[in-house]
């Protein structure tokens, strides 16, 4: 986590010097605005992951002797099966529609997405999968 830390640092770096220069040069308030955009997330990321190294034990990535064998094991816990981030995502897209075809659609598209996200956050409080 350290390296990718690292790296997106030097990247805010680089685009804020960037940022400078092409506001400089070019005088386009749009270019230089999505530079500057990029700058800041790119040092969030960078600062984020540098705060979370320091906390975490070493990863496989961080040693420059490590195999790949080295980071295998559990990851997490996923879930095997969901249909809920179909319906967000459906929802999204309906919502993006909106956008473009008529503000309407949003009405359309925001009970699909508040059934995705409820159903996403309360998946594991019934059925079979339900904890006891």
């Amino acid at each position: 986590m350290k390296i990718q830390g690292k790296m997106f640092l030097w990247l805010s770096v680089f685009l804020l010097a960037m940022a400078i220069v092409y506001g400089v040069w070019s005088k386009e308030p749009v270019g230089t605005t999505a530079l500057f955009l990029s700058f800041g997330l790119a040092i969030m990321l960078g600062y984020y992951l540098v705060f979370t190294a320091r906390r975490v034990d070493t990863g496989a990535g961080d040693n420059k002797d490590a195999d790949v064998a080295d980071d295998a094991g559990e990851l997490g816990f996923f879930s095997p099966h969901s249909w809920q981030p179909l319906a967000l995502g459906a929802g999204s897209a309906l919502a993006f529609m909106g956008v473009v075809f008529g503000w309407w659609l949003l009405l359309v598209a925001l009970p699909v997405i508040l059934v995705g996200l409820f159903g996403w956050t309360f998946e594991y409080y019934h059925g079979e999968n339900q904890n006891q």
